[in-house]
C-alpha cells in the first residue's frame, strides 16, 4: 500500500544487517531498535506510541525468545510483526455490530475531506454485495453540493439515497446559497431515516453527516444531537490517512465529543506516511474496521490488523487475495482452464476469459502489492500503466476466432491487420504473442511434471496416470535435454527468489522469505522483466487456475 510504502521500505533496512548474524548481541538489538523508531517517526507515528512500540520490542528481543531461538534475525522479525498487529488492533478482528431488529443504524463521522461521503458509498456497496439492503443518508446539509455527491455515489453504488433536503448548493463557482449555513435540520432527516427504513424493510441505514475543516464544538454538538436522535448501532470515525501527526489529536476529540465505535481508514492508498493507522487504534483503544484502497467502489476492504503487518513488512496479504478471488472466479471454469493448460490446449480465448476475471479482483498494482517481496519492485509498479490491460484485450479481440484457437497461424500480414484493428503496433502484437506462447509452455510443462508445484487447481494429470505418462513422454523428446534442464533450474531460482535483476537485494530483507503456497508456480516469471508485468493477462492463465479447488 502506498500509504506505507516508505515505513516498509524502512522497515526492511533495519532488518538486513540482521540476516548475516548466527547470535545477536545487545547492540545489535539495539541498533535495530534505533532504525525502527526512526522508521516510525519519519512516518509521522504518534511519538507515545512509538515510545511503547519500541519499548515491547526491546524487551522481548532481549528477552530468551531471541537468544535461545536457531534463528536468531527471524524471530525479531517475528516479534516485530507480533507488536506490529498489537498496535495496529489488539490483534483481533471485530466485524460490524449489526442490530437483532433491523435496521442497523452506521453512523459516519469526521472531518471535512476526509471522504465520508464516498465512503458512504463504498460502504453501502459491500453491504449489498454481501445481502443486505442498505440505505444512504444525506444528512450533511452545510457541505455545498454534498447531498448531490451522495446522490451520485449511491447511483454509482446501485443503493437508494434518501435526500429530503438540498443543503447548501452551489452555482459551480465560488458562490453558494448560504455560506458556511445548514439548510435544513440534519437531525430531522437522520430521525425520518430510521422511519423510511422500517417502513421499506431496509436492514442497514448509513447516515452521512456534516465535518468542518477542523474540531469545533458547533461540529460536535450536531454530531451528538444526530447521535441521540437515531441511537445508532455504529459509529465509524472516517480519518484522512494522510493526515499525519494530526490524527492522535483529532481521534482523541471525536472520541471524547461522540464516543465513536470504530476508526475507517479513507485514502489509504495515496502518497503519505500512513502513521495514523499506526496511531489511531493505539491512542483510542478503538478498532480499525475497513480501509479505502482506491477511488473505485470495490476498492474497500474489511481491515485485518495481522494482514495489515504482514504487508507493511513486505510479507504479502494472500489471505486478501485468495478471498477476492474466490468471490470472482468461477470454480469450474477455473478448474477447465487448469486442465486446459496441462493438456496444452489453452489458447487465447482463454487468456481473454482469464484476464476479464483477474480484472474482477481490481487494480493491476493492488492485485500485484499483496504478493510477497514486492517492496523491491515497487518503482517499477507505480509506473505500471493499468491502460495496458485494455490494450492487450484490444489485441485479442481483433483476432479473428480461428486466430485465437492457433496462435502459430498468425503470420506477418495478419499481425499488422490485429495491430491496426487494435490501435497498436504491430511489435506489441508480437510482445503479447511471445509472452502467451513462453507462458503456455511454462505452464504445461511444470502441470505434467510437478503438477505446479503441488499447487491446488494446478494438478496436472496425476501421477501415474495414463496423460500424466503420455505429458512426460512427449516433453522428454523436445529440445536439448541440458539446455531444457538450465531452462528449468533458472526458473525455479527465479520461483525461489534466488533470481532478480542486477542491482536487487535478491528480495525481503527477512532471513526467511516468506513461502507462498498460495500463488501458481511460475506467476513471477509470467509477469515480466523484473518480476513486473510487460502483458498484464500472463497473470490471466495463472490466477484463473489457482482458484480452481
Amino acid at each position: 500500500m502506498a500509504a506505507f510504502s516508505s515505513l516498509t521500505d524502512r522497515l526492511s533496512n533495519a532488518f538486513k544487517h540482521l540476516k548475516s548474524k548466527g547470535k545477536l548481541s545487545e547492540a545489535d538489538i539495539d541498533g535495530t531498535i534505533r532504525e525502527i523508531r526512526r522508521a516510525l517517526l519519519d512516518a509521522d507515528v504518534a511519538l507515545e506510541v512509538v515510545r511503547s512500540f519500541t519499548g515491547r520490542i526491546r524487551e522481548r528481543a532481549l528477552g530468551t525468545e531471541v537468544s535461545e531461538a536457531l534463528n536468531p534475525a527471524q524471530q525479531v522479525v517475528k516479534i516485530v510483526y507480533d507488536e506490529l498487529t498489537g498496535v495496529l488492533g489488539q490483534g483481533v478482528d471485530r466485524p460490524l455490530n449489526f442490530a437483532k431488529n433491523p435496521p442497523t443504524i452506521i453512523m459516519l463521522a469526521g472531518l471535512q475531506g476526509a471522504g465520508k461521503t464516498t465512503l458512504a458509498g463504498k460502504l453501502g456497496y459491500w453491504l449489498k454485495d454481501a445481502g443486505h439492503t442498505p440505505l444512504l443518508v444525506a444528512a450533511d446539509l452545510q457541505r455545498p453540493n454534498a447531498v448531490t455527491q451522495l446522490q451520485v455515489v449511491g447511483e454509482r453504488a446501485g443503493v437508494p439515497v434518501y435526500a429530503p433536503e438540498k443543503g447548501v448548493q452551489s452555482d459551480g463557482g465560488d458562490e453558494v446559497s448560504a455560506p458556511g449555513l445548514t439548510t435544513g435540520d440534519p437531525v430531522k432527516v437522520a430521525r425520518d431515516s430510521i422511519a423510511l427504513a422500517k417502513q421499506k424493510l431496509y436492514d442497514t441505514v448509513i447516515i452521512d453527516t456534516a465535518g468542518r475543516l477542523g474540531v469545533d464544538e458547533v461540529l460536535m454538538q450536531q454530531a451528538r444531537d444526530i447521535r441521540d436522535a437515531v441511537q445508532p448501532d455504529e459509529i465509524l470515525f472516517v480519518i484522512d490517512a494522510m493526515i499525519g501527526q494530526d490524527a492522535v489529536r483529532t481521534a482523541k476529540a471525536f472520541d471524547e465529543g461522540v464516543d465513536f465505535t470504530g476508526v475507517v481508514l479513507s485514502k489509504l492508498d495515496g502518497d503519505a506516511r500512513g502513521g495514523a493507522a499506526l496511531s489511531v487504534a493505539s491512542v483510542t483503544g478503538k478498532p480499525i474496521l475497513f480501509a479505502s484502497t482506491g477511488e473505485g467502489l470495490k476498492d474497500f476492504e474489511v481491515f485485518h490488523p495481522d494482514r495489515m503487518a504482514s504487508r507493511i513488512l513486505d510479507m504479502g496479504d494472500i489471505l486478501t487475495l485468495i478471498e477476492q478471488a474466490q468471490k470472482q472466479f468461477d470454480e469450474e471454469e477455473a478448474r477447465k482452464a487448469a486442465q486446459k493448460m496441462a493438456e496444452g490446449e489453452f489458447g487465447l480465448d482463454d487468456f481473454l476469459e482469464q484476464l476479464q476475471q483477474v480484472r474482477k479482483l481490481g487494480s493491476m498494482k493492488s492485485l500485484l502489492g499483496m504478493i510477497p517481496g514486492m517492496a523491491q519492485h515497487r518503482q517499477a509498479l507505480e509506473q505500471f500503466d493499468e491502460r495496458e490491460i485494455d490494450r492487450t484485450e484490444a489485441i485479442i479481440r481483433s483476432m479473428t476466432p480461428a486466430e485465437r484457437r492457433n496462435p502459430k497461424i498468425i503470420d506477418g500480414s495478419r499481425r499488422a491487420r490485429i495491430a491496426y484493428g487494435s490501435g497498436v503496433t504491430v511489435s506489441q502484437v508480437n510482445a503479447l504473442l511471445q509472452r502467451f506462447e513462453q507462458a503456455a509452455k511454462m505452464m504445461k510443462r511444470m502441470s505434467n511434471k510437478a503438477g505446479m508445484g503441488g499447487i491446488p487447481g494446478f494438478g496436472g494429470p496425476a501421477a501415474g496416470g495414463k496423460k500424466g505418462k503420455k505429458g512426460k513422454k512427449k516433453g522428454s523428446k523436445s529440445g536439448n535435454p541440458m539446455k531444457r534442464e538450465a531452462e528449468e533450474k533458472a526458473l525455479r531460482d527465479r520461483l525461489s527468489g534466488k533470481g532478480g535483476s542486477s542491482g536487487s537485494s535478491g528480495g525481503s530483507a527477512f532471513a526467511k522469505k516468506p513461502q507462498n503456497p498460495a500463488l501458481p508456480a511460475g506467476l513471477q516469471d509470467m509477469l515480466g522483466e523484473n518480476g513486473m508485468p510487460d502483458v498484464p493477462p500472463n497473470l490471466g492463465g495463472g490466477l484463473g487456475g489457482l482458484f480452481g479447488r
